[in-house]
């Protein structure tokens, strides 16, 4: 007698796949976690902005914990697989990344997850000092050649350059600006002039702002990264 067809309102269920035990499913874990800490200090110790490192290394402990996790929920299992990247694509990082290298991180904690918790110790053994070495090596050829850069930003009065009064006050303090934008400010009721300053020190940096507040014609001066 053949076979009935399948019926499309009742599917037969579809056989979970025998998980590992569960003190393999606690190590396998516990070591995502541990290595999880290795991937932040690394992040830490090559870190080269002087403004910290702001809450990435904690995302980067919690990630790979969670992507091991991940990973012993998919199994073998393309369903899933694809379940998942369904369910996880709702989420969004509401903060901008501004650094590339951050991004390189955060795959580094994905991967270093996924192969803890498929069990391939190996490659988590492999990749982690050399990605180190990498970053290690990077940071040390990537590093400022002079002082960091800021922006000085330079509010007057419409129809006025202040260049011209300016030039007196950077030769003072031995600056080299660079004029790098104009733009209107206050509903076109006053004029900003940026200029890229390379300064280092803060003494400067107070001196720098102090010195063209004093310009006449000035009305307002601002210096960021």
């Amino acid at each position: 007698m053949p076979d009935a067809p399948p019926d499309p309102f009742n599917p037969a269920p579809v056989p979970l796949d025998p998980l590992p035990p569960v003190g393999d499913l606690i190590g396998r874990v516990g070591l995502a976690l541990a290595l999880g800490f290795v991937v932040a200090l690394v992040y830490r110790l090559t870190l080269r902005r002087e403004n910290g490192a702001g809450g990435l290394p904690t995302t980067l402990v919690l990630l790979t914990a969670l992507i091991s996790l991940v990973t012993l929920v998919i199994g073998n299992s393309t369903a899933r697989a694809f379940g998942l990247v369904g369910a996880l694509s709702i989420v969004r990082f509401r903060t901008v990344v501004e650094d590339t290298r951050d991004t390189a991180f955060v795959i580094f904690a994905v991967v270093v997850g996924m192969a803890a918790g498929a069990g391939y110790l190996v490659v988590a053994a492999v990749g982690i000092p050399g990605v180190a070495l990498g970053a290690a090596v990077m940071r040390y050829f990537d590093r400022p050649a002079g002082p960091p850069v800021h922006a000085l930003t330079v509010r007057v009065g419409p129809g006025e350059d202040p260049t011209a009064a300016l030039t007196p006050v950077f030769a003072r303090l031995k600056l080299s600006p660079r004029l790098t934008g104009v733009g209107t400010a206050k509903q076109g009721t006053a004029v900003e002039y940026v200029y890229a300053v390379p300064v280092a020190d803060p003494v400067a940096m107070a001196a720098l702002v102090a010195e063209v507040h004093r310009v006449e014609g000035v009305q307002g001066v601002e210096l960021r990264d």
